[in-house]
């Protein structure tokens, strides 16, 4: 029987295969990709301006921020645009926008939805809804789009972090007061009349981020704080969602405190089943800008992620940690390092944080007041929306909001170059190289000598790799023929072709 040899000419595969997560499968099926949703971007309608804060409650998605109008996919800035003042609503499905339009006077920081779907709260700097007083807060039922008539709580300053679990309503932020009473920087208040909540784990400076845990009985707080109830919480907490008590949360002791190079805190976090991930931006060269994913009981470690670029948005969606960062450095776990670019949109395994199939990206607005992409993350398992200061997905123009689906299809790999051929003695050798796909790391090469496969072969490939050669030598030919090859490339799904190099046989 002739025999088919294969020679790998660069040894990265090993280390490709070093990185693909335990866990969750990084192989497509016949989905076509191999995290929870596709790289391929949905229609989208755009903002003017940069979006801090998305949630969904049923098939209706709510973005805020500073924008003031939105306008169709593909308009210019400018162009067929329509009126949302800092808040706009959008059909999950579709992604056409809905007639939810209240006039706010001030941008919105933050937004939550309660778990029966049935309300929307928004956080910010306005003070008046639709020419009411409204104070930093207000909550508008999901069904009617009406605001809440008798829900008012007067909050002193910016709400930038929201949460709601049962009937509380977990506020962060920058305010000291919620009505007459001393609220330092966090405070609570209830879902149903907006009465103040004995909750007070009082700051002492602002905190950025809030989210329960799936029971409801912790609450952790991120932020550039440095003492919760006047004891040392650097940075991060995680509290009695009743008493406001600060527990136990050990891995919290991983973030470094501030020196002379390095000021870090925390600038979001999400919480997903009995896990909490916590993401950090730091001010100085090489300061830490990791996530932690800790046990949402214990607050013990699971594992850690040292990527630099500051992280700005998370999400777990069936097992990944969506993050929406300027990551430019990940060669602390093993990935890629500096001079590859900014990954604004990346995944991690909810299992060990390593980096997963999952590599759309944007950019960031240099004249927004943030100048770092991606801000804000909401989803499910029919997909993922993002919102922020960037200006293009993908490379083409779409300001401000995207969304990615859980759908079939998938990103194609790109089409790789026609072999390179070396004939022998009735033998011929073949040259291939790798490709990459946006949202799958593991893709088959089959090597074809005209309509006849002559083997097939799995690697792993991130588009930021250098690319990598392989060889196969085919015996299978006779001295005097003159015989083409093609290289067929696939993700189980969507399959590209090289154009066909021939070569006459000695």
């Amino acid at each position: 029987m002739k025999k088919l040899v294969l020679a790998v000419v660069t040894a990265a595969a090993v280390v490709a295969a070093a990185l693909i997560p335990s866990g969750p499968p990084v192989q497509a099926a016949s989905k076509g990709f191999g995290s929870a949703v596709s790289a391929v971007r949905q229609t989208a309608w755009q903002t003017n301006s940069s979006v801090n804060a998305l949630a969904i409650a049923g098939n209706t998605v709510y973005a805020g921020g500073l924008f003031t109008r939105i306008r169709p996919p593909g308009a210019a800035k400018g162009v067929r645009e329509s009126v949302r003042t800092y808040v706009a609503a959008f059909n999950k499905t579709t992604g056409a926008p809905t007639t939810f339009a209240p006039k706010l006077n001030g941008a919105v920081y933050s937004i939550a939805t309660s778990p029966d779907g049935k309300w929307v709260v928004l956080g910010g700097d306005f003070t008046t809804v639709n020419g009411v007083k409204r104070s930093k807060i207000a909550k508008f039922s999901v069904a009617t789009g009406q605001l809440a008539a008798s829900w008012a709580p007067v909050v002193s300053a910016r709400v930038k972090a929201l949460a709601i679990y049962g009937n509380s309503v977990f506020l962060g932020g920058a305010f000291t007061k919620i009505g007459t009473t001393v609220r330092n920087r966090l405070g609570a208040v209830t879902l149903s009349t907006g009465a103040l909540l004995k909750w007070n784990p009082n700051a002492d400076d602002d905190v950025y981020a809030v989210a329960t845990s799936a029971d409801g009985t912790r609450v952790f707080v991120g932020g550039p704080f440095e003492t919760i109830n006047s004891r040392d919480h650097y940075s991060l907490a995680m509290v009695n969602s009743t008493t406001g008590a600060a527990l136990s949360m050990p891995a919290a002791a991983l973030i470094p405190k501030p020196d002379w190079d390095c000021t870090t805190r925390v600038k979001v976090i999400t919480t997903s089943a009995n896990r909490v991930f916590v993401g950090n931006g730091g001010d100085g060269q090489g300061c830490y800008d990791g996530i932690i994913a800790a046990d949402s009981t214990s607050g013990k470690l699971v594992w850690q992620s040292k990527c630099l670029g500051a992280n700005e948005a998370l999400k777990v969606i069936d097992g990944w940690l969506y993050k929406g960062s300027h990551a430019h450095d990940c060669s602390q776990d093993g990935s890629f390092g500096d001079g590859t670019g900014t990954h604004f949109l990346l995944t991690q395994s909810v299992a060990n944080g390593k980096i997963g199939p999952w590599f759309p990206n944007t950019d960031a607005d240099q004249n927004s007041t943030t100048k770092v992409g991606p801000l804000a993350f909401a989803g499910d398992s029919t997909g993922l929306w993002a919102g922020g200061d960037f200006l293009h997905v993908a490379g083409k123009p779409q300001q401000g909001l995207t969304r990615f689906s859980s759908a079939p299809g998938g990103a194609f790999p790109a089409v790789p170059k026609a072999p390179a051929l070396t004939a022998g003695t009735a033998k011929v050798t073949i040259k291939f190289t790798d490709v990459y796909d946006l949202d799958n790391i593991t893709l088959t090469y089959n090597v074809f000598r005209g309509n006849t496969r002559i083997g097939s072969y799995k690697y792993n490939s991130y588009y930021w790799d250098s690319r990598k050669s392989y060889t196969v030598t085919d015996t299978g030919v006779k001295s005097g023929q003159t015989v083409g090859y093609r290289i067929e490339v696939t993700d189980d799904r969507n399959t590209v072709k090289s154009s066909t190099a021939s070569v006459k046989v000695h």
